[in-house]
């Protein structure tokens, strides 16, 4: 166990490691859950705000209200259905027409006042730069198989200090955090490193011998989140103005597990779908997205991994089928961010709060259907509707974001692509 040294040396170290590695090992991995729960609704009662009038006195003969309701402002989402069914693949005129029959200012007002928890995402602003210790900070990334070589390096962080990030031990031989994304931790010597434990999966569970836990999850020391948009730098982005009208859904998955497959399958067979990984493929085999999308090719990688081109080929698609292998609260992972990344619609099945973690009325929450049949028919409704479907992508066009910018400033993969916000970490005469 830690000293009683290294905890008082705690007292003074506060750390914000805005880590998220959009876990890379979770693209070629292991996805499972073992149950889900789905409730119709239309998507959109998930995300609006709640109108309130004030009660009025039984006692007055003719009852005016004390003050005027709050108006109830009604979008396309609201009205699906009542358009006749149109097929389209150029988003351009679909989302001029949504500006000329919704517009901005409407949709903005109606999520004005939308309710999250704003506890669900840590604030990285919380620290007071005045009480910094130390002008560098050191992170050795101690063991692990998986951080990507790209993060290796000196960066710019919050409030003027520099910081290491680096697998290489010389660098780190005056290391202030150890970094462990594995179980292996070793117990910490008295005036040595801190140890910090990085747990991406669900559910949590802690060490024990760890100074800092860092993990999805807000109520831990750091909190990490998968919305680091890490792959731009050596991944195929490209994103095309145009969706195919002919196949709806895009899924991918390389374990299939059961539980994960059982939805996927009763889901998939009521919509027209694309399976592009070795879980229920009906493309042809797992390396078909460039025969299928030529324009995702990597220009310098000419034999490319398949994991090189995915968000491009999930980018073609109205829609993506992200479904977590546990539904546990605040575990959204890759599947539906690489999906909002890529300007394609999450069909969701996961975290009971996700809407604390993503823009209004970006996603269709699987939860809010009572069967999937009832989500299937939705799905193929927005379709089918070409204003409806241009209003899940308004959040990102008319600048309405939720908890989702806390959400993207708590990755750490945001701020090395920015060159800033690694680590901010107060020691006591540390290196002052």
């Amino acid at each position: 166990m830690a000293t009683s040294s290294s905890n008082s040396n705690f007292r003074y170290l506060i750390p914000v490691l805005s880590i998220a590695f959009v876990c890379t090992l979770f693209l070629f991995s292991n996805l499972d859950f073992s149950s889900y729960s789905i409730s119709p609704v239309s998507d959109n009662s998930a995300s609006s705000p709640t109108t309130t009038t004030k009660a009025v006195s039984s006692s007055t003969p003719s009852p005016i209200p004390t003050s005027t309701p709050a108006p109830v402002i009604l979008t396309a989402v609201d009205s699906i259905g009542s358009r006749p069914k149109e097929t389209f693949s150029d988003l351009i005129p679909v989302f001029d027409r949504w500006d000329r029959e919704v517009v901005c200012d409407r949709f903005q007002a109606k999520f004005k006042d939308w309710k999250v928890n704003a506890s669900a995402v840590q604030d990285i602003d919380r620290y007071d730069c005045s009480e910094l210790k130390m002008s560098h900070a050191s992170v050795y990334v101690k063991i692990s198989s998986w951080v990507p070589d790209i993060m290796e390096g000196l960066y710019l962080c919050r409030c003027g200090l520099s910081c290491l990030w680096t697998r290489n031990e010389a660098l780190a031989d005056k290391a202030d955090v150890w970094l462990w994304v594995t179980f292996q931790l070793e117990n910490r010597t008295e005036g040595g490193p801190l140890n910090a434990f990085y747990q991406c999966e669900a559910p949590r569970w802690r060490p024990g011998i760890e100074d800092i836990f860092i993990s999805y999850h807000a109520s831990s020391e750091v909190q990490s989140t998968y919305a680091g948009k890490f792959y731009t730098m050596h991944r195929n982005y490209n994103v095309p103005n145009y969706k195919r009208d002919d196949v709806l859904v895009y899924w991918s998955s390389s374990n299939c597990h059961k539980f994960r497959n059982e939805i996927a399958e009763k889901f998939l067979s009521l919509v027209p779908h694309h399976s592009m990984g070795k879980c229920l493929n009906n493309v042809g085999g797992t390396d078909m997205a460039l025969t299928f999308y030529p324009d995702c090719q990597m220009g310098d990688n000419p034999v490319p991994h398949w994991w090189d081109h995915i968000h491009c080929a999930m980018s073609h698609y109205k829609f993506v089928l992200a479904i977590e292998n546990t539904f546990t609260e605040s575990y959204v992972t890759e599947k539906l961010f690489y999906a909002l990344d890529v300007g394609s619609v999450p069909i969701y099945f996961g975290a009971p709060n996700v809407w604390d973690l993503v823009p209004p009325n970006s996603i269709i929450d699987a939860s809010k259907f009572n069967s999937i049949e009832e989500l299937a028919n939705y799905v193929k409704a927005v379709g089918e509707d070409p204003v409806a479907y241009a209003e899940f992508h308004a959040w990102h066009r008319c600048g309405v974001m939720g908890n989702y910018a806390k959400v993207r400033a708590a990755s750490l993969i945001s701020k090395l692509i920015q060159r800033k916000n690694l680590l901010l970490l107060r020691r006591s005469g540390a290196g002052a």
